[in-house]
């Protein structure tokens, strides 16, 4: 590839996501969209009519076009599409989470590796800028709390809420504490399907950082909310308002004062940064913001997270563990 060639990108799997991930690649600077692909033909039909891409009939024909997929196609699928896509030598942003499961997430590491390919994870979340600000200013707090709460519909029933939603937040934790894990509490319990759809976690990391997190997909409304503390400061977030507004803590004639100030923001669509830096990798050959094994270590934290809500059902209806 010249440095002056748009990085030709595919799109498989255009549902609700899929579909956005197909209108940002049509339009993305420095890439080309060669077209989408889903299971289900009509649908990659309507999608490509609507943004004005081919429709591409089969996953070869994805491999014979692109220099790199997006997938945002059910979860169960990510390991085996990946797969093929790295071993025909194209780059891969999976959305998350990175696969179902931990074999089949280092798998997608070993091929990625021997392949010599990019694989990034679609945690869009790191890409919104008031994160990123608060982040920014708040690099080693000492607690964070998220609300990511959302109203329920019949999408992405095929994992659960920590899978679903808090691994958003489970891999801005474990970003923001670098070191691991010394404590995990959750509770968690099904409402409308088979599976968890409410959780909340209490996440404790060596090095001090807690993270009490909250998920749920059957709210009454649309909740993301980020807080974070360090000594002598607070951010808070509103995600969805992309703004962060901050108190610093100054010392007043007599006692402290709390000092309000916001933090710049400057919005910007989360997912447009995210593809945005998955081409830059792509190009550059540099890790993306968020690798595949960053991917992989935020999904081993939710699996982790699950066990810790199966022993507290275990242990509150008496069951030995």
């Amino acid at each position: 590839m010249r440095a002056d060639d748009p990085v030709k990108i595919a799109v498989v799997g255009v549902g609700h996501l899929g579909r956005h991930h197909a209108r940002v690649a049509s339009g993305l600077p420095g890439a080309r969209c060669v077209g989408v692909f889903d299971h289900h033909a009509g649908r990659g039909e309507e999608v490509a009519r609507e943004f004005g891409v081919p429709a591409l009939r089969d996953p070869e024909s994805v491999a014979g076009l692109a220099d790199a997929v997006v997938l945002a196609t059910p979860t169960v699928t990510h390991a085996e599409l990946a797969l093929f896509y790295l071993s025909r030598g194209l780059d891969v942003l999976v959305e998350k989470p990175i696969a179902a499961t931990l074999d089949e997430a280092d798998a997608l590491l070993a091929k990625a590796r021997a392949a010599g390919r990019v694989i990034a994870v679609g945690h869009v979340e790191r890409h919104n800028p008031a994160v990123q600000a608060a982040m920014a200013a708040v690099p080693r707090p000492v607690f964070l709390e998220v609300r990511r709460l959302g109203t329920f519909t019949a999408r992405s029933l095929d994992v659960d809420v920590v899978l679903d939603l808090m691994v958003h937040d489970l891999q801005i934790a474990r970003a923001l504490a670098g070191g691991p894990v010394t404590e995990i509490r959750a509770i968690g319990t099904p409402v409308v399907t088979p599976l968890i759809d409410i959780a909340n976690a209490r996440v404790a990391f060596e090095g001090g950082l807690v993270a009490n997190l909250t998920a749920s997909r059957v709210s009454a409304e649309k909740v993301r909310r980020l807080r974070l503390f360090a000594p002598s400061l607070y951010v808070s977030v509103d995600m969805q308002a992309q703004t962060a507004k901050a108190l610093r803590v100054e010392a007043g004639a007599g006692r402290p004062e709390l000092k309000p100030f916001d933090l710049p923001v400057t919005p910007a669509e989360p997912l447009v940064r995210e593809q945005a830096d998955f081409v830059r990798a792509v190009r550059d050959r540099k890790p993306a913001l968020v690798t595949g094994e960053e991917g992989r270590d935020a999904l081993a934290l939710a699996h982790r997270v699950l066990a810790a809500v199966e022993e507290h059902r275990r242990a509150a209806e008496g069951v030995t563990v």
